[in-house]
């Protein structure tokens, strides 16, 4: 266990969505593996962008999937829209919410008036996922930021990973009052490194690392917090995402999922990579070798990044596919 990944590391940011579940079904061996990060002695924080759910739910979901968890140790979009709010309103301050309960609820226990629909009063909007948000409720959201309010979304993942695939987020709503109010929101979540900051601080930790499935939430976020990244493909990522990424997207080690924690770290760094050699020949990403095929995407990822050569030969794509 001492050359684990997980061992390298004084705390471990896990995101959920993707990464330990999928809605209401556990990611095979995601107990087992924050098991072993609590006996070897490890912190472990949930940091979430979903804003729908208080973290006391969020415990009782996890303990519902095997993994016992405290509220101290979930950090959610909710609460990070929320300090936001109360970092630059009055206490008191009326705030309109688009979304659930439990983020009125916060919105009330930091001292600010959650109201439901838009009147002259109205300094904020805070945005989070819901399914239950309507039409009704984005036009009282519509009328507050176009007459001035403060708007704050929890985050804006454009899609939510489910047991029955991607569906709408809280970041496909939040376009649609961009396009109805032509302003941007101040976003609260993932990529924003504010969520990561309070988790490792929580923590306690130096030297945390993130684990997360969405290159443009997790990683993006781990990247602006100056914190190293495990990319899993559990989630949203791809092949394809990952070869692609960008400077603020690009993670520091790569596997099929957070299991992989327990095998030493070396053996997970996106980098060359034993028994695979990739060369850009004729602008294409050639490779040549044997092995295992995610050493291969970690080869590849290495040389795309050095190179900005993304376009994969017919024999990278073979092995990909």
């Amino acid at each position: 266990m001492s050359d684990a990944l997980l061992a390298a590391y004084d705390a471990v940011l896990f995101d959920l969505d993707g990464t330990v579940y999928h809605g209401t079904r556990v990611i095979p061996g995601a107990p087992e593996t924050v098991r072993a990060a609590r006996e070897h002695g490890t912190p472990v924080r949930f940091v979430t962008n979903n804003a729908s759910k208080a973290p006391a739910e969020v415990v009782d979901h996890l303990t519902g999937l095997g993994m016992p968890a405290d509220a101290g140790e979930v950090h959610t979009s909710a609460q990070a829209g929320v300090q936001l709010l109360k970092e630059r309103l009055e206490a008191g301050a009326e705030v309109l919410v688009v979304g659930t309960e439990s983020l009125a609820a916060e919105v009330t226990g930091a001292g600010l008036k959650a109201v439901r629909e838009n009147a002259r009063s109205v300094q904020a909007v805070v945005q989070g996922h819901s399914p239950d948000n309507t039409w009704a409720a984005l036009a009282e959201a519509c009328l507050a930021i176009r007459a001035g309010a403060l708007w704050v979304a929890c985050n804006v993942d454009a899609t939510l990973p489910s047991e029955r695939g991607l569906l709408p987020g809280n970041g496909s709503m939040v376009a649609a009052l961009r396009t109805a109010t032509d302003v941007e929101p101040l976003v609260a979540g993932k990529p924003e490194p504010l969520l990561f900051e309070t988790a490792a601080r929580s923590a306690g930790a130096e030297k945390p690392l993130v684990v997360g499935d969405r290159l443009d939430t997790d990683i993006a976020g781990a990247v602006a917090a100056g914190i190293d990244s495990l990319v899993v493909l559990s989630g949203v990522a791809t092949p394809e995402q990952l070869i692609k990424a960008s400077p603020a997207e690009r993670g520091t080690y790569l596997a099929k999922d957070l299991t992989a924690m327990t095998s030493p770290a070396d053996d997970l760094r996106i980098g060359p990579r034993p028994g695979w050699t990739v060369t850009v020949e004729n602008g294409t990403l050639t490779a040549k070798g044997d092995g295992d095929d995610l050493d291969l995407l970690r080869a590849l990822c290495h040389v795309a990044w050095e190179t900005g050569v993304t376009e994969l030969g017919e024999d990278a794509k073979a092995r990909l596919a």
